[in-house]
């Protein structure tokens, strides 16, 4: 197998290769193939499966197992002449036989990885969010925790107020008539919780316990039931109950039913810890995000939309093999968010468009820089991988091909070196 021609098209990071395959590697995939088929094949005076390849290619003719065999050759015999053509395949546009003799002869249309420029991607300026830990930021902590241990109680001493729940019985009408969909009895609505039309909850504030009551409101214009959109509408109203979330007070009581600490003190430290880990770590992924946003925007070059297709294609990949180990099916997901493929692809979009940039920002980096890998990096690499999925080394190296690793690694490096480089502001 080897590299015949390459020619560079006009079209930005498109190769036309000219592969020749020899007559021998040919020949042993045809036999592969004639083994494989052989099973399936009926030929007068001979057993089914055991008729000779010679007979059947007399009968069918000698090219009968040519696509198959075909077939089985592009891979390898693409690689290798692109690897010869110092270009890395992205996607395979077309494949055509040209020449079937001794062997045969093929032309690809393909797509290669582009070469990129970047400069100016060291000693760049990010800013760091504050991690400063204020008794604004312990308070709220302690008001969610508060509103996690809340309970509601029935208020009989005043009127709805914004956040209570109402317990209504309700009918629309609309020009004198109900509508379907319009009535319901014992309904628990959250005031405030903008779940029913505009002007809905804020006309139920201010009304008291057994009061009956009406409300007028206008349906959006681009609401989901055609024949109400637009129309005015009355709605009749019985107020049963209300509902309020109480709160628990803030004391030693609370604290040692929240936590393992005794006093209000200990635990206000106690948050003060968690929050200043929290914000440290939220301020790290922000720098590291502002870095990555820096590198994509110095990124010089035309990428081919097929890194962005394949991308997608392997985050969908990722996501499928998670849901199965859950015990649940793409088509059931799929399904039961209402959407096709198509959709989930679109969702993964701009997140595979920023990691593929990324990446060939930190390759062309680590080019330029003449980043290398050392055994010792790759079996550091392969020791970390085989400890995270709790695997042996071998099972890992068998997995993740070095050439792959190598990729990886100086990946990392590229981002490392970037990383010491930043100013923080």
């Amino acid at each position: 197998m080897a590299l015949k021609e390459s020619k560079k098209l006009e079209q930005a990071n498109s190769y036309e290769l000219v592969v020749t395959v020899d007559g021998e590697t040919f020949e042993k995939a045809l036999n592969t193939v004639y083994k494989k088929e052989v099973k399936k094949i009926n030929i007068p005076g001979f057993r089914k499966g055991k008729a000779p390849r010679h007979i059947i290619e007399k009968m069918y003719g000698k090219e009968v197992f040519y696509d198959d065999a075909m077939q089985d050759c592009y891979p390898e015999a693409l690689y290798n002449a692109a690897e010869e053509a110092g270009v890395k395949i992205v996607a395979v546009e077309s494949i055509e036989v040209t020449e079937v003799e001794n062997g045969f002869t093929f032309k690809a249309n393909i797509v290669v990885e582009p070469d990129m420029e970047i400069n100016n991607y060291l000693g760049f300026e990010v800013t760091k969010k504050s991690t400063e830990v204020t008794d604004e930021l312990i308070d709220e902590e302690i008001e969610k925790v508060r509103d996690r241990n809340s309970r509601m109680v029935t208020v009989e001493d005043r009127p709805v107020a914004n956040g209570d729940i109402a317990v209504i019985d309700f009918e629309g009408f609309v020009d004198g008539v109900a509508f379907d969909g319009g009535k319901a009895e014992n309904y628990n609505l959250t005031i405030g919780s903008g779940n029913f039309i505009p002007g809905f909850e804020e006309q139920i504030i201010g009304h008291s316990t057994d009061e009956e009551f009406s409300i007028n409101v206008k349906f959006p214009e681009e609401y989901q039931a055609e024949e109400l959109a637009g129309k005015d509408a009355e709605f009749k109203i019985k107020l049963h109950e209300i509902k309020a979330k109480e709160l628990p007070e803030v004391d030693d009581e609370f604290v040692k039913d929240v936590s393992e600490k005794e006093t209000v003190a200990e635990y206000r430290d106690e948050l003060k810890e968690t929050i200043a880990a929290r914000l440290e770590d939220e301020a790290e992924k922000d720098k590291d995000n502002q870095i990555a946003e820096k590198l994509i925007e110095l990124l010089e070059g035309e990428i081919p939309q097929a890194m962005y297709d394949n991308q997608v294609n392997e985050m969908v990949r990722d996501f499928e093999m998670r849901i199965r180990s859950q015990g649940i099916d793409m088509n059931t997901y799929l399904q039961y968010m209402g959407i096709d493929l198509d959709g989930l692809k679109k969702m993964y979009a701009d997140e595979a468009k920023k990691r593929v940039q990324l990446r060939l920002a930190l390759e062309t980096i680590a080019k330029k820089e003449n980043i290398e890998v050392t055994d010792a990096d790759l079996d550091e690499a392969y020791n970390k991988m085989a400890e995270a999925y709790k695997v042996d080394v071998e099972t890992v190296k068998g997995a993740v091909p070095a050439e792959t690793l190598t990729l990886d690694v100086k990946a990392e490096k590229a981002l490392n070196m970037v990383k010491d480089s930043v100013v923080i502001k």
